[in-house]
């Protein structure tokens, strides 16, 4: 038997599947890159040797209202790590400037004191000098119309961003699912915009566009809006960090929000690449907490699943979902019409101005429903994921009986995806 361990919320599982039934098992290289330096090292090498911009502290100089862009609670990246080093760079500049830290939350549910308190740490919260403001996308009387997406989405953001002398974002970088990669201009679009802006960037033309998917920049025109956006923000400099399966700082690479984050694309480019090992069963995760948080998130560690698994194969979704579903909307598409076809035509049929909360999250997987029996072994609620149209397993065992079942065989090759929002699968 090879035993292949599973991250599960905050611990682990361990598969254990015949040797002979292995088609694959896709990691991303950022699981065994060593580097030679510590975390904070990192972060300081990267803040001191800016790509394509002034150092921050010079940035800083004569700035009084500095705004930091933040991820949210459903995203990895070490503040703790982060933030002190970006701190003391703020005010080597401008000691007396006023920081504000914005959660960008997008289209999340707000972050709570207590999640604040675990991503940037109990000194950094009780600090007097710094403010944190949670983004708010529902909330318009917060927003500030910047202008129009190339899309022609109206642009819409949070105002303390928009009246902030020196704008500046954290943030990590790592695959995404139809941005391409995640970090840089995503702090801006949809980290702190509006509802209306992050639904006609999220639009179903642009997630049905093929450049729309996993390591695409060129020709991405979700890309195009939110480096746009980005620039139309004045987003001054960045800070992002690449990590591990441990979510350890590996690179970090910080900058012009553009030019920074392109060369840290390029190093995760490298080291995610991994090539498709088509099976009849595919299984995988979303890397575990904080990403695995809901079925919501999920969909992503799917489209990994989705790219290496033969047409009418079974993908296992290995993800704890603590939290339920994670979208009302994303529930409600899924229990309230069965037949499949309906749904994706609707969306198909939805123009940029009319997209609805989520439907982005329920397009993607409804293309993935509409072409492979999803298994998933959770937390959730039964009852649930039934309702979402998956089928719902105690237990990995049981998920591999239930796919082989569904199949009619019992040794159908097997690809394993420890970590699904980690790899970038090539086909």
């Amino acid at each position: 038997m090879t035993k292949i361990e599973l991250p599960f919320g905050k611990g682990k599982i361990e598969a254990q599947i015949p040797e002979e039934r292995i088609q694959g098992i896709l990691v991303s290289g950022a699981h065994s890159y060593h580097p030679e330096y510590s975390e904070t090292e990192l972060v300081e090498e990267a803040v001191t040797h800016p790509v394509g911009s002034k150092r921050l502290k010079d940035l800083a100089r004569g700035k009084k209202n500095i705004v930091m862009i933040a991820s949210d609670h459903t995203r990895p990246v070490p503040s703790k790590v982060i933030m002190p080093v970006i701190l003391k760079e703020i005010k080597e500049g401008s000691p007396d400037a006023v920081v504000t830290v914005l959660i960008a939350t997008g289209f999340h549910r707000p972050t709570t004191k207590e999640e604040l308190i675990y991503k940037f740490g109990q000194e950094i919260v009780d600090r007097k000098d710094i403010r944190f403001v949670v983004h708010e996308s529902g909330k318009a009387e917060d927003m500030v119309e910047i202008g129009i997406l190339p899309s022609g989405g109206r642009l819409r953001i949070n105002r303390i961003a928009y009246e902030a002398d020196l704008l500046i974002a954290e943030g990590f970088i790592e695959p995404h699912f139809f941005a391409g990669f995640s970090g840089g201009r995503k702090s801006v679009l949809p980290g702190v915009s509006s509802r209306e802006t992050v639904m006609a960037n999220h639009c179903s033309e642009f997630i049905a566009d093929e450049h729309s998917r996993t390591g695409i920049l060129e020709g991405n025109p979700i890309h195009k809006d939110m480096v746009w956006a980005a620039e139309k923000a004045k987003l001054a400099f960045i800070v992002n960090v690449v990590l591990d399966q441990d979510k350890k700082v590996i690179r970090a690479f910080a900058g012009h929000f553009d030019k920074a984050h392109r060369e840290g694309c390029r190093f995760v480019n490298q080291l995610s690449g991994v090539d498709a090992a088509p099976a009849d069963i595919v299984i995988s995760t979303n890397g575990g907490y904080p990403l695995d948080q809901n079925i919501y998130q999920s969909v992503k560690g799917m489209t990994a699943a989705e790219a290496t698994c033969r047409p009418g194969g079974v993908i296992i979704m290995v993800s704890s979902c603590m939290d339920g579903h994670g979208g009302q909307e994303l529930y409600d598409t899924f229990a309230n019409e069965k037949d499949k076809e309906k749904i994706m035509a609707g969306f198909l049929a939805t123009d940029r101005d009319s997209t609805v909360p989520d439907q982005w999250e329920s397009q993607i997987l409804c293309r993935i429903l509409l072409k492979y029996k999803v298994i998933m072994v959770t937390q959730a609620p039964q009852k649930m994921v039934e309702e979402m149209q998956m089928d719902y397993a105690a237990d990995l065992p049981e998920a591999l009986r239930m796919a082989d079942a569904y199949l009619g065989k019992e040794n159908a090759p097997i690809t394993v995806i420890p970590d699904g929002v980690s790899v970038i699968v090539r086909k």
